[in-house]
């Protein structure tokens, strides 16, 4: 267990994070973040963990930019838990004349980010892949994560974060064909899809549930 009595984790993203945090009176939404604040609270109670949730809907690398002061850095976390890089492929995919973020750009920032969180006393990260873009491997924008994937994996060596392999665990739910989905529009998590990413979030950052 890496966490320490009344730690402090910061969860931001886009929707997928966000999941309705605004009209939740805990401020945690109802998906993946909403599951790792039970397990942890039932599982260890005595570490009494603070939770925070600051995901917004439509979020890209260079959104969180312009918000990490104030919705990270202020909250002085001892965790900091990331998951950004499906928006900013799909307005390449739907909306294609706006402003993009190419892999060098979603690089140049997210190291940007990194680099200031590194001087929060004690404080460490933890980059969860981005998942799929449709549901299935080969589709155009799954392709498109791939070098957004790489850098998130880069970045976490570089910065000794802790990776949560999302975007793996994803491929390898969709190889198995279950028929089951993850998503409820090919991006956004049902709640089969939320439980994925929480039990991989759990496995890389605590080693459990252990998964076969």
């Amino acid at each position: 267990m890496p966490f320490k009595a009344k730690d402090k984790i910061v969860f931001i993203g886009d929707s997928i994070t966000d999941k309705g945090r605004k009209k939740d009176p805990l401020k945690l939404g109802s998906g993946y973040v909403r599951l790792l604040h039970d397990y942890l609270t039932a599982v260890y109670p005595k570490l009494s963990l603070k939770i925070i949730n600051e995901g917004v809907s439509g979020n890209r690398v260079i959104d969180l930019e312009r918000r990490w002061r104030i919705d990270v850095l202020d909250h002085q976390p001892q965790w900091i838990s990331i998951s950004i890089g499906i928006n900013d492929v799909w307005r390449q995919l739907d909306s294609p004349d706006a402003e993009q973020v190419y892999p060098d750009k979603f690089e140049a920032v997210y190291r940007s980010l990194l680099e200031q969180a590194k001087q929060l006393p004690n404080c460490r990260a933890i980059l969860m892949q981005p998942t799929v873009i449709k549901e299935y491997p080969d589709s155009t924008g799954t392709q498109l994560l791939k070098p957004y994937v790489d850098i998130v994996n880069r970045l976490t060596e570089e910065f000794n974060g802790i990776l949560v392999p999302t975007h793996e665990a994803f491929i390898d739910f969709l190889q198995c064909e279950t028929g089951q989905d993850l998503t409820t529009d090919g991006v956004h998590m049902n709640t089969l899809g939320d439980m994925l990413m929480a039990t991989t979030w759990l496995k890389a950052v605590t080693g459990t549930p252990n998964r076969n």
